[in-house]
């Protein structure tokens, strides 16, 4: 009987939580500068949110040290559901094939509370290099092994390991050029001193609208939002290739799971909104994707495999 009173306590307290949840401002930090895809995914969100819910959420920008200064800093937070992380790719399925001392684990250490969106990158090429779609590219470099060459944001990037991964399922050899962020890296491939890069559709855009870039494919098995006539690499039988950019909302470990369960049913109640996935595939060329923890996981895991596989086959060290 003492037990039964207990677990109806438990469950009381849990579902009191939940109900209360949020009663003061909710720090959302990001481990981007403002203005880039991940920083305005997690704006349209939580503006979406705070209008519709009346919630409080506050963007914090925590940029540098490869995503490690905000995700150590939610890490270290209190468990209490008021400061939350949102993460991309890089944070926890990239920087831990590149790193050997990466100071956070994802399962010890977090909860992944659901994705939120989902976006391929471009190949994109110079308008005047010598190869229109995959396979041009591909019979390019077979031709001609080490010459052709791809920018990228820098040395570990999750555009550079893109471009490996294509030399790697395509069996080529490609010249990797880094750069110091992805707007030299795009305008590097405007230019001409590289033959093609890789990147999100916000830094390609403004170069195909110019006419000094062209679209070869993206790097997702899916089709993009964006323009569903970009091909595919299994359009081209490349299918061992899918890397994309998800960004998603994480909580710190042994936050109480009716507020982890409150957080993920209205995140999936605000992306269902026309209006917020317009605003995602408008400004990062992304999907609104909702998920629940266990696929969520499921899902870093698996992609943390494979861009170990990458890292290990190309050699990849980081910048």
């Amino acid at each position: 009987m003492r037990q039964l009173i207990w677990l109806a306590f438990l469950l009381f307290v849990a579902s009191s939580e939940a109900q209360d949840y949020p009663s003061k401002p909710i720090r959302i930090l990001v481990p981007f500068a403002p203005g880039g895809a991940v920083d305005t995914s997690t704006r349209i969100l939580t503006q979406k949110m705070n209008e519709r819910l009346g919630w409080n959420f506050v963007v914090e920008n925590r940029p540098g040290g490869n995503g490690f200064i905000a995700t150590t800093a939610v890490q270290k937070s209190a468990p209490d559901g008021y400061t939350l992380l949102m993460a991309h790719t890089g944070e926890f399925a990239v920087n831990p094939a590149l790193f050997d001392n990466v100071p956070y684990e994802l399962e010890r250490d977090f909860v992944p509370i659901t994705m939120v969106s989902d976006a391929p990158m471009l190949y994109l090429a110079n308008s005047a290099a010598p190869f229109n779609n995959f396979q041009e590219l591909v019979a390019a470099a077979k031709a001609n092994p080490g010459s052709i060459s791809f920018s990228s944001a820098g040395n570990g990037s999750i555009n550079h390991l893109a471009g490996e991964w294509l030399a790697l399922a395509a069996g080529i050899k490609l010249l990797h050029v880094p750069y110091k962020g992805g707007a030299p890296a795009a305008a590097a491939v405007a230019s001409g001193d590289v033959q093609f890069g890789v990147m999100a559709a916000p830094g390609a855009i403004p170069h195909i609208k110019s006419g000094r870039g062209k679209v070869i494919g993206i790097t997702t098995a899916k089709k993009s939002p964006l323009d569903p006539s970009w091909a595919t690499p299994r359009d081209a039988g490349i299918p061992d290739l899918d890397a994309s950019i998800w960004v998603g909302v994480f909580a710190p470990k042994g936050t109480p799971q009716a507020i982890i369960d409150r957080i993920n049913a209205e995140v999936r109640q605000t992306l269902n909104s026309p209006e917020v996935q317009k605003r995602f595939v408008e400004s990062a060329g992304a999907e609104a994707v909702w998920m629940t923890p266990a696929e969520f996981l499921a899902r870093i895991k698996a992609d943390a495999e494979r861009y170990k596989r990458v890292v290990q086959k190309a050699g990849v060290k980081p910048g």
